[in-house]
This record gives structure tokens, sequence and C-alpha cells, in this order.
């Protein structure tokens, strides 16, 4: 009997622990600030500089330079992730984090879910695929574009003459799109999308050359909706593809185009865009919290709703009829659980 109740304990254990992300890796202290940042991009424009609204986590690597992110409230479909550090002053971080700009950055993109471990090259720094550890082939894709995208930009910078952009043109585009095809990934397709579609580069026009005439861009649509039907990134693509189409269109009419209309539907296609995201944010931020507060015990919730109530130590005793020096045990364990460092943060994580 106690033979079965320890196989089975274990069993449910390894379950538990499958169920469980694990990232981690190594950032050089003497070129990085300790601080260690684990966000979601839901926006795929926003796949570089620091976004206070898509943080999900925060450690600070130890003396040798470790970092890890754990847990189990990750999405279970795959998403875009970062993992990012920087070098702000910490009295501007905060800053920074909102206007996403930082002038010492460094970032890792990879695609990864709820169940996976991922371990990262030392310090980011000259990663190459091969050096990101991970039974889930996926997590690597972004980083194998990453790579691809380097000799690219070689190629272009080989010969300046315009024949030559012609050329690189016609031929780079095909292959990061056949590439992303063959990764099997729809996310690493819209990652080499992103870039492609770029309107602060040079790119931008040989694309909307290219989606004139190549149905990649609409068959992509179509992977992306059977892959990822839930996600942002479905409606924020067919938003992009219908804006830059319906410019296509009035660029070819012989009528005079009305600058208006483009401007008022770009408004409205941003607008219910960023409607969705904040939408998406919050439902994700609430069932973070609330699987957060389910790591309690029923004492340590009792005193965390008092604790938001901004109840002191001494009146939550009180209230509860134990000492003082039990109730500061049970707010330790509680910042602990919840990976907070004093009630000012306690009470972010659970605010509207």
């Amino acid at each position: 009997m106690k033979l079965r109740s320890s196989l089975f304990a274990f069993l449910l254990l390894s379950v538990l622990s499958h169920a469980q992300y694990r990232f981690s890796g190594y950032v050089d202290k003497s070129k990085w600030h300790e601080n260690v940042y684990l966000s979601i991009i839901n926006d795929y424009r926003q796949l570089s500089g620091v976004y206070e609204e898509q943080i999900l986590d925060k450690v600070e690597a130890d003396s040798t330079g470790y970092f890890e992110f754990t847990g189990s409230m990750l999405e279970d479909d795959y998403r875009i992730y970062k993992i990012h550090t920087d070098n702000c002053e910490d009295a501007l971080q905060e800053l920074a984090h909102f206007s996403a700009h930082c002038d010492e950055s460094k970032e890792v993109l990879f695609i990864g879910r709820n169940t996976d471990t991922i371990q990262f090259p030392f310090s980011f720094d000259y990663q190459m695929f091969c050096d990101v550890k991970s039974k889930n082939e996926k997590a690597i894709a972004l980083v194998k574009v990453d790579s691809l995208k380097d000799e690219m930009k070689y190629a272009y910078s080989a010969y300046r003459s315009e024949a030559n952009r012609n050329l690189n043109n016609r031929k780079w585009f095909k292959t990061l799109q056949d590439y992303g095809k063959s990764l099997n990934e729809p996310l690493a397709e819209l990652y080499i999308y992103a870039f492609l579609s770029d309107r602060s580069n040079s790119l931008h026009q040989y694309y909307l050359k290219d989606l004139k005439s190549n149905p990649y861009y609409e068959d992509l649509l179509q992977r992306l909706a059977l892959s990822y039907p839930n996600s942002p990134y479905v409606n924020q693509y067919r938003n992009e593809l219908s804006s830059d189409e319906f410019i296509l269109d009035k660029a070819s009419s012989q009528n005079t185009f009305n600058w208006n209309y483009l401007i008022y539907f770009l408004l409205l296609a941003s607008l219910l865009t960023n409607i969705l995201l904040v939408v998406y944010f919050k439902k994700y931020k609430s069932r973070h919290t609330s699987n957060a507060k389910d790591q309690l015990t029923r004492q340590e919730q009792n005193i965390l709703n008092l604790l938001l109530e901004d109840m002191s130590n001494k009146e939550i005793a009180d209230a509860l009829f134990v000492s003082l020096s039990t109730v500061k045990t049970h707010v330790n364990n509680i910042y602990k659980k919840l990976n907070v460092q004093n009630r000012d943060e306690a009470k972010s994580l659970f605010s509207k």
C-alpha cells in the first residue's frame, strides 16, 4: 500500500513538474545590470525595446550571473517571448520601460509555451542557435532567422548600387519566405514578415510590390489563423494586410486619392488592435494573479486581504487573534509566493 502511494505521489510530481516552464541562462554582470526581465510579445511591431505592459516577471541574477524564470502561468499555446536586461539607472528604469527606450539593452527573442525548458547562452552575446538548449525546436526558430538576416545584410552591403539592391530584394524576400515556411512555424514567418514589411527600412517599397502579386501573404494568414486562432497576432496581421492592400488598390486607381479615408481607416484599425490587445492583456493578468493567489494557504489569503486594506501587521494580528510574529512570518511567506518585495508591489499585483 505504501509502495502504491509513493508511486502515485511520484507520478503526480512528475506531471506537475512537466507542466512548468523554466527559462534560464547567464548575464555578464561586469557588463549588465543584475535585473533580468521576461516579457510576452503580443504586438509583433514591438519586438525591440522595452515595454512595461509586456513584462511578466523580473528576477535578479545571482553572484555568478545566473538567472532563472520558472512557474506555470504562461500560455499553453506558443507565443513570442523575450528575455532582456539593460543598464538603465535604477531611478530611470521605470521611465525607460514606460517609454520603450533604453540606450543600453540586450535581448533574446524566442518562441515558447508553459511547458518549455530553455537554456540560453552566456550573456546573450554572439548567440548561435546551437547554443540555445531546448527540446522544443520552435524555441530556436527566431535565432535561426536572425542568423539568415545577418547573411542578408552582408549581401546588401557588398555593393550599394541600385541594380544590386533590386537583385537582392528578389532573392532575399523569396529566401526568407521559403525558409520561414520550411520551419513549419507561422510565428517564425510572422517574425520575418515584421522585418520585411517594416515601414522604417528600405525594403518596405519592395514589400508593397511583392504583396501585390505574391499569394504568400494571404497563405500565411490562413496558416496563422489555423495554428493560433485565438491569438492577438491574427487580428493584427489581418488588419495590416487589409491596410496595405487598401494602399495598393488606391494607388492603382485612376481617381483622385483622398488621403483622409486612409488616415481614418488606419486610425480605426489601430484602435481596434489596441483594444483587443488591452482586453487580452487584462485577461492574462487576471488569470496570472488568480493563479498566484491560489498558491496561498487559507490563513495567508486572509492576511493578504487585510494587507490589501492597508492594515498594519499589529492591526492584522488583533483582527485574527494571533501574535505579531505569526503575522510577520505569514507576510514574508506571502511575499515569497507572490514573488514581490513589499506591500506596494503586492498591492500593484492585485490592482485593477
